[in-house]
């Protein structure tokens, strides 16, 4: 019996030591927090995007630029590029037998991202992500039409959130800006 409180006690030390040590070597730190956000902000308002070839690209562009800007439009002095192609997709997953008319669906956006240096065409990040959003159909087209539109938008959204996300990650190692140096005055 005292063998096992001691066998238990000495069990729960160990782990206790060893998620102490586990924690103790993660390198978490807030991504907006302190003197870094503020760097970091500047850096995400210094965004360049290409022009978008699909309505979806264009849905998570228009995310994008209102997350990076704060809604004040892109940057007049970009210093990073950032590509996006961006395909919608929507797919019937429940159909009403007795009309023959589908009555949900799935859309998916999936959106390739690139983001580079201007100084050196460096790639800094790259990837995929989707959104996706359900929607229900409606017996009248005009209706489905605009469901499928805005489930396309709201999947962006999130595709679009998730891009940011992983830009501001990229953007956060990046080395700050080095401000030119002040002259200095000669004494006479």
């Amino acid at each position: 019996m005292l063998s096992d409180r001691l066998l238990r006690a000495a069990a729960f030390s160990l782990m206790a030591l060893a998620a102490t040590v586990t924690l103790s070597s993660c390198q978490v730190r807030p991504l907006y927090g302190g003197v870094e956000g503020q760097a970091l902000n500047a850096k995400m308002h210094q965004l360049a995007f290409n022009t978008p070839t699909t309505t979806a690209a264009q849905n998570v562009l228009n995310e994008l630029i209102f997350l990076t800007g704060g809604g004040q439009g892109e940057s007049l002095d970009p210093k990073y590029d950032v590509s996006i192609t961006a395909v919608a997709s929507t797919s019937e997953f429940f159909q009403d037998d007795t009309s023959n008319t589908s009555s949900s669906a799935k859309t998916v956006v999936r959106a390739d991202y690139s983001m580079r240096r201007r100084s050196d065409s460096k790639l800094l990040a790259s990837g995929r992500q989707r959104g996706t959003a359900q929607l229900d159909f409606p017996r009248q087209e005009f209706a489905k039409m605009r469901a499928i539109r805005d489930a396309e938008q709201r999947a962006a959204r999130q595709a679009a959130e998730q891009i940011y996300n992983q830009l501001a990650i990229a953007l956060n190692d990046e080395p700050p800006e080095k401000l030119p140096a002040a002259p200095v005055e000669s004494a006479k």
